[in-house]
């Protein structure tokens, strides 16, 4: 019989067993990762990752090139059929891969980043959401770049300007 803050020895065997297993998947996986031909699986993928990486090796996945504002670039794999909506969710998981793997943990506001910056494929701007890449002409290997953007009234959202001027004007003292 076991005490009352006490473990059975089988139960303790079989804990440093999955343990170890762990210990084992995790030190095969970082193997694995090391390697030069898996060198664009994340370091912690997801399901949906390595799901996208097997699509484009069968060719129903695209890569698309982003480009930013300083003019550096990174890739990024969507499927085929992804939406504007999918390339920014892929857009800002990379990023943040990017960014946690140079300065560690970083919040960026994709909300800010959303309102005032779009992604643009040959002079013409993807704003809507639910259009598949594929009817702007986004292809394997396209280039997207990010460019400034304002909101127009057409979306019912007002500039930056248009906010701060408006709530200036509330705070003057009469």
């Amino acid at each position: 019989m076991d005490s009352a803050g006490g473990a059975k020895p089988e139960e303790v065997a079989a804990y440093q067993s999955t343990e170890a297993k762990q210990a084992r998947l995790q030190s095969m996986l970082a193997a694995l990762l090391d390697d030069p031909i898996l060198a664009d699986v994340p370091r912690k993928p997801s399901l949906g990752d390595v799901d996208t990486l097997i699509n484009l090796e069968l060719g129903s996945a695209m890569r698309v090139n982003v480009v930013k504002l300083d003019n550096t670039s990174f890739d990024v794999a969507v499927l085929n059929t992804a939406t504007v909506k999918d390339l920014k969710l892929a857009i800002r998981k990379k990023i943040t891969e990017i960014e946690q793997g140079q300065m560690g943990h970083r919040h960026i506001s994709w909300k800010h980043i959303w309102e005032n910056y779009c992604l643009t494929h040959q002079s013409e701007k993807l704003i809507d959401d639910n259009s598949v890449l594929s009817s702007y002409g986004i292809r394997g290997n396209s280039k997207v770049c990010f460019s400034p953007h304002v909101m127009s009234r057409v979306h019912q959202k007002h500039s930056r300007r248009r906010k701060h001027r408006f709530f200036h004007g509330l705070s003057r003292k009469l």
